[in-house]
C-alpha cells in the first residue's frame, strides 16, 4: 500500500506543471545562469564555479520538492479533503506520510540525475570517492527530512492559499540568501546566521561532499535537529481537514 501511494504522489509531482517549473527548470536555468555569468555576478573562488555552484543547485532541487512542492501540494489535498478520505482509508496515516517521503525521494533522483548532466555539461568535475558519495546521500537523506517536515508543518497549520504564498516567498528567500547556492563566507556577516537554516547546512553538506570528498557533519547535526524540532512541531499542529 505504501509503495502504491508513493507511485500515485510521484507520478502527481511530475505531471504537475508547476511543481514541475519549480523542481527541474528554475534550477537549470539557475545553474546555467550562474556558470555562464560568474564574471558579470563576481564570482571569485578558490575551486571554479561550476565546482561550487552546482553542488549547491542540487541542494537547491532537493529544497523545492521536499519543501516547497510537499508543502503547496498537501495543503491543497487538505483543502479538497482529500487527506481526510486518505486517512480513513486501509492505508494508515503513518503509511500516507511514509508514502509521500518516497515519492519525494524518487522525483530527487531525477531531478538530480538531470542536473548532474547539466553540470557535468558545463565542466563540473566534482570530487569522487566512497565518503563523498556516502556524504551526498546523507545530505539528500537529512535534507530532504528536514525540509520535508518544515513543508508539512506549513500545511498542517495554514489555509492552502497562505501556504502556497508562505512556501514560495520562503523558498525565494532561501534562494537568494539562505546560503543554499553559494558558501555562507559569500554573505559576509549574515553567513554566520545563514549557515544554521536548513538551507545553508545543505547546501555546506553537498558543497564538502563534492569539493572536498569529506563528510560535513556539522551541517548533518543541524539538519538532524531541524527534522527534530520540524517533526514534533508538525506531530502538535497538523490538521488533516
Amino acid at each position: 500500500m505504501v509503495l502504491a501511494q508513493a507511485r500515485m504522489e510521484a507520478r502527481l509531482l511530475v505531471r504537475n506543471g508547476e511543481q514541475l517549473l519549480i523542481a527541474v527548470v528554475i534550477p537549470v536555468i539557475v545553474l546555467v545562469g550562474m556558470v555562464r555569468g560568474a564574471e558579470r555576478l563576481g564570482l571569485d573562488y578558490d575551486h571554479p564555479v561550476v565546482d561550487v555552484v552546482t553542488p549547491g543547485v542540487l541542494a537547491l532541487a532537493v529544497m523545492s520538492t521536499a519543501f516547497t512542492s510537499l508543502a503547496i501540494a498537501t495543503a491543497f489535498e487538505r483543502r479538497y479533503g482529500i487527506l481526510k478520505r486518505l486517512g480513513a482509508s486501509p492505508l494508515p496515516r503513518s503509511g500516507l506520510l511514509v508514502g509521500k517521503v518516497g515519492a519525494l525521494l524518487a522525483v530527487e533522483v531525477l531531478q538530480l540525475a538531470v542536473l548532474s548532466v547539466v553540470g557535468l555539461a558545463l565542466g563540473w568535475d566534482p570530487h569522487l570517492s566512497g565518503v563523498s558519495l556516502v556524504a551526498a546521500v546523507l545530505g539528500v537523506l537529512l535534507g530532504t527530512a528536514a525540509f520535508a517536515s518544515l513543508g508539512l508543518l506549513m500545511a498542517g497549520a495554514l489555509r492552502a492559499e497562505a501556504t502556497l504564498a508562505a512556501a514560495n516567498l520562503v523558498y525565494l528567500l532561501l534562494l537568494a540568501a539562505g546560503a543554499v547556492i553559494l558558501p555562507a563566507s559569500a554573505y559576509g556577516g549574515f553567513g554566520a546566521v545563514a549557515q544554521w537554516l536548513p538551507s545553508g547546512a545543505l547546501g555546506e553538506a553537498m558543497r564538502e561532499a563534492f569539493l572536498d570528498g569529506t563528510v560535513a557533519w556539522r551541517d548533518l547535526v543541524v539538519l538532524g535537529a531541524w527534522t527534530t524540532l520540524g517533526t514534533i512541531a508538525t506531530t502538535r499542529t497538523f490538521s488533516w481537514e
